[in-house]
């Protein structure tokens, strides 16, 4: 019995995808195995660990959790997509491989993107306000100490560039 699939136009990355979804499918399967972005990751696929963490027109969401449907006509941010330029990382990736953030790696694209929205509504954030933003992503290797260094380093930086002269 073939599943009946149904067009979709999801902007990923900035690019503008045509994609022929089956209804039930999530958009975090789709990212993976249709448009080919594996840096999300499949954790816990019910919603817990936030290793599936994207922005869905700029508000993070487990992808486990949203229909690829209910993405038609939306944007959609994965950590492949989330640098402001594609020849360098973003200074979150930048600080996370410098001050040793991530050991086995595996939730650190989650914990990023959501660090991303994070510092966006929030450039500014105390350590309580990191951890609280942080809750939804598990990571089982570290204490996040680091994760948290990494973080508020970045938002430094960030303000620290924003202040210069272009």
């Amino acid at each position: 019995m073939t599943t009946a699939t149904v067009p979709v136009t999801i902007t990923i990355n900035g690019e503008p995808r045509e994609l022929g979804v089956a209804p039930s499918r999530t958009l975090l399967d789709v990212l993976r195995n249709e448009a080919g972005l594996t840096g999300t990751k499949k954790g816990c696929d019910v919603g817990d660990c936030g290793a599936c963490t994207v922005l869905l027109d700029d508000v993070p969401v487990n992808s486990c959790l949203v229909l690829a449907v209910e993405a038609n006509g939306r944007r959609v941010t994965t950590i492949e997509g989330i640098a402001p330029d594609p020849d360098r990382l973003h200074p979150l990736q930048e600080n996370f491989m410098a001050l040793g953030a991530s050991q086995c790696g595996f939730c650190t694209p989650g914990i990023i993107v959501m660090a991303k929205a994070l510092l966006d509504r929030n450039p500014n954030p105390t350590e309580e306000e990191i951890r609280f933003g942080l809750a939804g992503n598990i990571c089982r290797c570290t204490g996040y100490t680091k994760i948290v260094e990494a973080i508020q380093v970045t938002a430094r930086q960030m303000a620290a560039d924003a202040g210069k002269p272009a």
